[in-house]
């Protein structure tokens, strides 16, 4: 269930969660390219626990809400898709009820492009940050912010176990109107 607000960005409610982590293949993994900070952190939870690939660590912030993670990329990039590992079982009052996220050049133009509430989630929570117009498949940014607005149970610190982005997977012939996906295709897709 999604709902537009009258300012343009999106709010949705998003139940459970998904156990096993599942994206297509015309996507890939954007993070990699990019500078990541925190606004806080407990000692040994700090931003290299959203990106080591182990369930069982995660960021724990430490101060006043709202919490932030913030990804800064080199270029301006497509980004199509935001996956959080969250997991309201072993986390209780730690888990994030409401994110937002938003996209800008810097810290300066942040402007909101989504606002999710997450009831109880359990595993890989998809959010896509593709608007409802279906040319908008994408948002073209410097950065991207994500913002925990607010915990369950009224909890004031954050986990949260890791966090990935996605961006669509760039045609391997440039210049080329059809993207082949087959080796063979590929290999006879150009003339000499």
């Amino acid at each position: 269930m999604a709902t537009e607000s009258s300012e343009g960005e999106e709010e949705g409610k998003l139940v459970g969660g998904n156990q096993q982590l599942v994206v297509d293949d015309d996507l890939r993994e954007m993070a990699k390219k990019a500078a990541w900070s925190v606004s806080s952190c407990k000692p040994g939870n700090g931003v290299q626990c959203l990106r080591d690939d182990n369930l069982d660590t995660y960021w724990q912030s430490d101060g006043a809400q709202p919490h932030y993670v913030n990804i800064q990329f080199q270029k301006k990039v497509k980004l199509q898709l935001v996956v959080l590992y969250v997991d309201f079982k072993l986390d209780e009052s730690y888990t994030p009820s409401k994110i937002s996220i938003r996209a800008g050049d810097g810290f300066h133009n942040l402007k909101e492009i989504k606002t999710v509430e997450l009831v109880k989630p359990i595993g890989w929570v998809y959010v896509s940050l593709s608007g409802t117009d279906p040319r908008e498949a994408f948002i073209n940014t410097f950065m991207l912010q994500i913002a925990v607005l607010s915990n369950h149970l009224n909890g004031r610190d954050t986990h949260v176990r890791q966090i990935k982005v996605y961006g669509p997977r760039l045609n391997p012939i440039p210049h080329q109107p059809f993207q082949f996906t087959s080796r063979e295709f590929i290999t006879y897709s150009c003339v000499r």
